[in-house]
């Protein structure tokens, strides 16, 4: 009988050789679509104005990331599917607890390419569709550099095509242009919801000046008192071991550890979440400052249905903290992904709000149903 991590990496290697076809046949000039992405339906139980949800202290949200498949434009996402079906399983059984999910976010790479409103339409769309639906739930989606492609300026071409279909899709869903919670023009946008602030922005540009600006406005604005926990949701990660990370330092890492990481520690953000790696890690950086001693939990979750990746190695973090010294940064590596990509299982999290405490629950899906990343399913963040 075939162990988990044997049957599933017989499925990355399949999975992997399909999504390398569809990859290659994109870079012989197939061509896309331009045809307007349809919108997600609203959700039939949305948000609460900030004002209204004032006084909530315990709820969750669910997080998860990567959700592109290989057969994009052409099937519906099967591995996307189970994760979905196992969420909405998860939101059923909690709707009527004193801890029920109240929102999902996603942190980017919704189809292969996100220029093709074709693949979202047709793969994408309707499996989000039964969260909003079926489930009822808010749904927030941080672009990837699939959704809008590796450029780095705003003038690029790829990332005009999918943002339009990125608006399109998601016209329903995140705050209206004009909204004091959007940034006009960007992907980029923040709700609000018992003591809890989510700021999902595009990291994809993390050295634009115009969003880093709004983002500081938005953490100095915020009323502390009752936003207690901030969180942060983007798509590439400051910190991993995948194969965009170890000795690999992409331009949008090195962004965020320069502009970001120094703005999340000066208001106290406590949790980053993050995909473009599809496996599961926890990172924590520890600091200092007049207050006292703080950390902030990056938890990298990429397994939404993409084909899965392996760790790839340790990130030389040295220069980071030497140059962060002033701040007494220190670097925990608090989980490891697999070396074997099959050893790392499609999965999501549950992170539960209790005042100011976070607990996040890590759900292995299929063949990864109990994954225990921490030798359970489960972690506190402390106060």
């Amino acid at each position: 009988m075939l162990s988990f991590a044997t049957f599933a990496r017989v499925g990355v290697f399949a999975g992997a050789l399909v999504h390398a076809g569809a990859i290659a046949g994109a870079q012989r000039g197939a061509a896309v679509d331009t045809n307007t992405a349809v919108p997600i339906s609203p959700p039939a139980t949305p948000l609460p104005s900030e004002d209204a949800s004032r006084n909530v202290t315990k709820f969750s949200f669910i997080a998860y990331g990567d959700t592109r498949g290989a057969f994009d434009g052409s099937l519906l996402q099967y591995d996307h599917s189970l994760v979905v079906a196992s969420m909405l399983r998860t939101i059923q059984s909690r709707a009527a607890t004193d801890d029920p999910i109240k929102f999902v976010v996603q942190s980017g790479d919704a189809v292969v390419d996100g220029r093709s409103a074709n693949q979202l339409n047709v793969s994408y769309v309707p499996v989000i569709n039964r969260l909003t639906t079926e489930a009822g739930v808010p749904y927030y989606l941080a672009v990837g550099n699939h959704d809008v492609r590796n450029g780095t300026s705003l003038a690029d071409t790829d990332r005009i095509k999918g943002l339009k279909n990125y608006f399109a899709a998601n016209s329903k869903l995140i705050p209206r242009e004009g909204s004091p919670r959007r940034l006009n023009g960007y992907p980029t946008f923040a709700v609000g919801y018992g003591n809890t602030f989510v700021l999902l922005f595009d990291s994809i540009i993390a050295d634009d000046s115009v969003q880093y600006e709004w983002m500081r406005q938005q953490l100095e604005g915020l009323d502390r008192r009752r936003y207690v926990n901030v969180v942060a949701v983007c798509h590439h990660p400051a910190f991993s071991s995948g194969p965009h990370g170890g000795s690999t330092v992409e331009i949008q890492a090195a962004a965020l550890r320069r502009r970001y990481m120094p703005l999340f520690r000066q208001h106290h953000v406590k949790l980053m979440l993050a995909g473009h790696e599809h496996l599961f890690e926890h990172w924590v950086e520890r600091y200092a400052d007049a207050t006292g001693e703080h950390r902030i939990d990056e938890v990298v979750s990429g397994g939404g249905g993409a084909p899965l990746y392996g760790y790839s190695g340790e990130p030389d973090l040295r220069q980071y903290i030497q140059q962060n010294a002033a701040a007494k940064v220190r670097m925990q590596h608090l989980v490891h992904p697999a070396v074997d990509p099959g050893a790392n299982p499609h999965h999501y999290i549950v992170v539960h709000v209790e005042g100011p405490k976070l607990t996040i629950e890590v759900v292995g899906v299929g063949f990864g149903a109990g994954f225990d990343p921490y030798r359970s399913s489960t972690i506190s963040i402390p106060p």
